[in-house]
């Protein structure tokens, strides 16, 4: 191994996460690698909203400025790749990636992210990120007052009726089947004018992933502008789990408040260890990350 494969921190994860981070590690003159797939979920939203100072700006254009700026610090280095295996050694850990490169680090950062799950319905994925959406602080205002649904069932439908009501009045909640919301569930979201459909939904008709209606398996429609879907979602990397780092029971990385994971040496930060997904938390959990690993790193060495 040479002194060129080794670092004091490798982040596995490029995009906004793991570049906050990188940016923190970079200023701390901290010697740092960077590893990027160039595969972020969001890549196919058009804009991103709520945060402050860039509201509006695709993902291409907050990914690539902030690539731009963190290249200035002469201590990151950049490695375009996969990052496919990881084991602990006796100084470290070692990272290999699927084009047979090893890297050497005394710290890990996975800001790896989350994959999401598609349920199996025609026009669902083309439309995800631009009008099946999960987050209506990032894009309700852009669909407000607008004829809306909710794909969900169960308690998680009854949260998102409570919650995008606030958006929009016109709100119809899709079950894709039975219903599982109890009654006093069903009574509160039909007090507030919130009708259930409990169709089987055969398709997502759309334009450019925009939606026009929503077919049902008996070939009815419902035409409507924009629909709120959380579908499931599992960890983009097998890496950290592989290492022994602790799942929550929603399937995050279980983090501190320092984004330390569970084991000794590693961190974690951005959608893979927060339920909140938000450029602006990414960004945030990424700088929190870099300074605890500078901060430990320094404890050790003084």
């Amino acid at each position: 191994m040479t002194d060129k494969n080794s670092f004091e921190v490798i982040i596995v994860g490029g995009s906004y996460s793991g570049l906050s981070a990188g940016m923190a590690l970079g200023r701390a003159l901290r010697n740092v690698l960077i590893i990027d797939g160039g595969q972020p979920c969001n890549i196919q939203t058009p804009h991103s909203h709520n945060f402050i100072t860039q509201d509006g700006k695709t993902p291409k254009e907050l990914s690539t400025l902030a690539r731009q700026q963190v290249e200035e610090y002469p201590t990151i280095t950049f490695y375009d790749g996969l990052a496919t295996n990881a084991k602990k050694i006796s100084n470290g850990f070692e990272i290999t990636t699927e084009k047979g490169d090893v890297f050497t680090a005394r710290k890990l950062i996975f800001a790896t992210g989350v994959r999401d799950i598609m349920p199996k319905i025609k026009g669902f994925a083309a439309c995800w990120g631009i009008s099946v959406i999960h987050c209506p602080y990032c894009h309700g205002y852009e669909v407000r007052n607008e004829r809306t649904g909710i794909f969900a069932n169960g308690d998680f439908a009854f949260h998102y009726a409570q919650l995008i009501r606030n958006w929009t009045k016109d709100l119809t909640l899709f079950t894709n089947g039975e219903s599982t919301l109890n009654q006093a569930q069903i009574d509160k979201v039909t007090k507030h004018h919130i009708p259930i459909v409990q169709k089987k939904i055969a398709a997502f008709e759309h334009h450019n992933g925009n939606i026009r209606q929503i077919v049902f398996t008996d070939n009815s429609t419902f035409q409507l502008k924009a629909i709120y879907a959380r579908p499931h979602f599992e960890q983009h990397c097998k890496i950290p789990k592989a290492l022994g780092c602790e799942l929550t029971e929603q399937g995050l990385l279980k983090v501190d408040v320092f984004q330390k994971t569970t084991v000794d040496g590693i961190f974690a930060c951005g959608d893979n260890a927060s339920p909140f997904r938000a450029v602006s938390n990414a960004v945030a959990t990424g700088t929190i990350a870099g300074a605890a690993i500078n901060n430990k790193i320094t404890e050790e060495e003084f």
